[in-house]
């Protein structure tokens, strides 16, 4: 019974090959396709306006040097946005319930923004390792304390993401096999446990959008901070 609730997060195969990657290029099918005019139909309009809100919200605490990675920052949330909405539906596979894949995101990205600030301003990256006026008996310390917080950043980044979306999914398989399996018993019961269900669904919806958006914000608060 408890092997079962973790299967969903087990990647299907179909005559032995991995479905993830299929499931990671589905996104793409929600693309407006080219076409002669500007806007084809109200459906582009809303995707057209989406994606332009994202890239403002996003560029906003960042100078222009930083308007530099507007596309792959836009790119990403859209990529995670479709990516955990679609997990939610049932009988599909949520990539981003693996550390592996979030890591594999997280990490060049970070490292990318890393070597970005020791390029263009190495004093100034250096320096977030020791403010300024610390104690000299406190810098050994305190240099290994700010390097540590630095290197975990990536972890952070992937392990939130995550954890975020397990506990969800879990929740929501829990609650839908009491709701199941109560029904023949207790109908009123069954029926108060399916409400819940249908409340936590929208939650998990909104955490879905939250946890992508934080993602992507986390990661250009660190570009902000070597530009």
């Amino acid at each position: 019974m408890n092997l079962s609730f973790f299967d969903q997060f087990s990647s299907p195969y179909l005559l032995g090959i991995p479905l993830i990657l299929p499931s990671l290029l589905l996104p793409t099918l929600l693309l407006p396709s080219p076409g002669h005019r500007w806007v084809n139909n109200r459906l582009s309009t809303i995707q057209l306006w989406l994606i332009n809100l994202i890239t403002k919200q996003l560029m906003n605490p960042l100078n222009k040097t930083g308007h530099k990675w507007a596309l792959l920052l836009t790119s990403l949330i859209l990529l995670l946005l479709s990516v955990n909405l679609l997990g939610l539906l049932p009988y599909t596979f949520t990539p981003t319930t693996q550390l592996s894949m979030n890591m594999a995101l997280a990490l060049p990205l970070w490292f990318a923004t890393l070597l970005t600030g020791l390029r263009n301003q190495p004093s100034a990256s250096l320096g977030h390792l020791l403010p300024e006026g610390t104690p000299t008996l406190l810098i050994p310390a305190l240099i290994m304390i700010e390097t540590i917080s630095l290197l975990i950043r990536p972890l952070a980044l992937g392990v939130r993401l995550t954890a975020n979306l397990t506990a969800g999914h879990l929740l929501i398989q829990l609650i839908s096999t009491a709701t199941i399996a109560l029904l023949p018993m207790m109908p009123s019961i069954s029926t108060l446990t399916a409400l819940i269900l249908f409340l936590l669904t929208i939650l998990e919806v909104a955490v879905a959008m939250i946890q992508a958006y934080v993602f992507v914000l986390l990661l250009s608060l660190y570009l902000q901070e070597n530009i």
